[in-house]
């Protein structure tokens, strides 16, 4: 699929939109800069179902699944998802503060979410991800450092670079280096 960001610098034209409420104004909209990519599945190792949009629109039934008492009241985001079939769900508009990144730190720079984008690959530290969601990445990598060129291959990260010791996502099993090499900037 060919993406397109919108005029306003807000959505991804033509991919799935579930709006979350788990959004702030950004300090600073000219300071966007940093791209941080994150790996998730509800439960853990386990894909489909919807339990991520069900997080990130905080309907998530703590029954539904025992791991889930310990995550149903979180109130987390990211801007983008790409499912297991390379699918792509925008949760936040990329001009608001999404709440991805947490407590986190890049080049000494605190509060990462006031500056960042984030975009979820569904899956687990443990396992490979799809070449699907690695050239979908790509692409919309490509469009997010076009629309923000503050974004360089060096302030393209994982959620484990800007909080170590606190997240270790999207894992060993993300491969970064062939990620980087789909890139055309």
């Amino acid at each position: 699929m060919d993406y397109k960001i919108d005029e306003a610098g807000e959505w991804l034209v033509g991919v799935r939109i579930v709006q979350s409420p788990n959004y702030d104004e950004r300090p600073d909209l000219s300071g966007i800069g940093l791209l941080v990519i994150h790996g998730i599945s509800l439960p853990p190792r386990e894909y489909g179902g919807g339990f991520i949009d069900q997080l990130f629109t905080n309907t998530l039934i703590a029954e539904a699944h025992p791991y889930f008492a310990e995550v149903h009241e979180l109130r987390v985001s990211s801007h983008l998802l790409i499912d297991r079939k390379g699918n792509v769900t925008q949760y936040v508009p990329f001009t608001k503060r999404a709440w991805h990144a947490g407590e986190s730190s890049f080049n000494g720079r605190k509060k990462c979410n006031d500056f960042a984008i984030g975009i979820e690959l569904e899956g687990s530290d443990e396992e490979a991800y799809c070449e699907i969601q690695y050239c979908n990445l790509a692409k919309i990598t490509d469009l997010i450092c076009q629309r923000w060129n503050k974004i360089t291959r060096d302030r393209i990260v994982s959620h484990s670079d800007i909080a170590p010791g606190r997240k270790t996502d999207p894992g060993p099993n993300f491969d970064k280096k062939y990620y980087l090499s789909l890139l055309k900037l």
